[in-house]
């Protein structure tokens, strides 16, 4: 039954009850020869207007793709475009889904920024050159959505986990647990450094998560709490300054991840993870990392 829950008193359901969801095989990235930081949309852009360099950025972007194919995710890219320095970060601009009879569909979004809202249709036009049934949000209701920045699956189940407060309405949720018929689990996002669902929770496996605590309210932690068996622990440093948290795990065992977050990759490993370190620190001038920059796509 579609249902859009945000305490621990509707869970009605454990994660056995969840129909499951096939991995997916490929990742979509978008060619930062056009990324800068040319406005503030995020407290972590602020001292960073115009400081990024393009030559390591490239270089970054390229061992991130690179690492993606070592352990066989096949990418695909679009080029970036001009005037659009954050479309790099394509985590953002859609939520893509498969049915139980293994039909692709997309939601697209609707970008909080406007300096963002031109990147969406880029994107739209590979969804449907791939084959996707595009689906739109009613915007006479709903403000903002942002896509997997906001909304992230629940490794290899048909259950959706939800951010809301910063850059995505809560509305929206209905919308989508209406169309897919699934249950969404909505997260209330309380600290603005935090501004999306992927810079404070990464979900490794169907067991395990990793959340960086305080930028959740109580419910929230109640929620995460119910459904992971195992909560890995993100300190301030390593998810503020370190963006740890917006790693990626697409296959449940392998997680990629900003280099230097010693204490989570010392977690990760002790959980038997296989840690793939690499850098972004010119990304993360902009307030994104590994999960930003990409979307995973069947």
């Amino acid at each position: 039954m579609p249902n859009v829950i945000t305490s621990e008193n509707q869970l009605d359901f454990s994660l056995a009850d969840i129909p499951s969801m096939p991995f997916p095989n490929k990742v979509l990235m978008v060619e930062p020869t056009h990324f800068s930081v040319e406005y503030v949309i995020n407290p972590h852009m602020a001292d960073n207007v115009g400081m990024v360099d393009k030559m390591e950025a490239q270089d970054e972007w390229e061992l991130i793709k690179s690492t993606f194919e070592q352990i066989e995710i096949e990418p695909h890219t679009i080029e970036g475009q001009q005037g659009l320095p954050d479309m790099v970060f394509c985590a953002n601009q859609s939520l893509p889904f498969v049915d139980e009879d293994g039909k692709k569909h997309v939601f697209m979004s609707i970008m909080h920024a406007e300096e963002r809202k031109q990147e969406v249709p880029y994107i739209e036009q590979w969804f449907r050159q791939a084959g996707y049934e595009i689906h739109y949000l009613n915007e006479d209701k709903i403000e903002d959505f942002e896509g997997c920045g906001d909304a992230i699956w629940h490794t290899g189940k048909k259950l959706l986990w939800g951010g809301y407060g910063h850059r995505s309405s809560i509305r929206a949720y209905k919308e989508i647990s209406e169309t897919f018929d699934l249950s969404i689990i909505a997260l209330e996002l309380v600290d603005e450094a935090f501004y999306h669902l992927d810079t404070c929770f990464c979900v490794l496996n169907k067991k395990t998560v990793l959340i960086y605590p305080d930028a959740f309210n109580n419910e929230g932690l109640k929620l995460i709490n119910s459904i992971f068996e195992n909560v890995i622990e993100a300190t301030e440093y390593e998810a503020k300054k370190l963006f740890a948290c917006n790693a990626a795990c697409p296959d449940g065992k392998n997680v990629i991840i900003q280099q230097g977050a010693t204490d989570v990759n010392k977690n990760l490993r002790d959980a038997e993870f296989a840690v793939h370190e690499v850098n972004t620190g010119e990304f993360i001038k902009s307030g994104g990392s590994v999960f930003c920059m990409k979307q995973m796509v069947w």
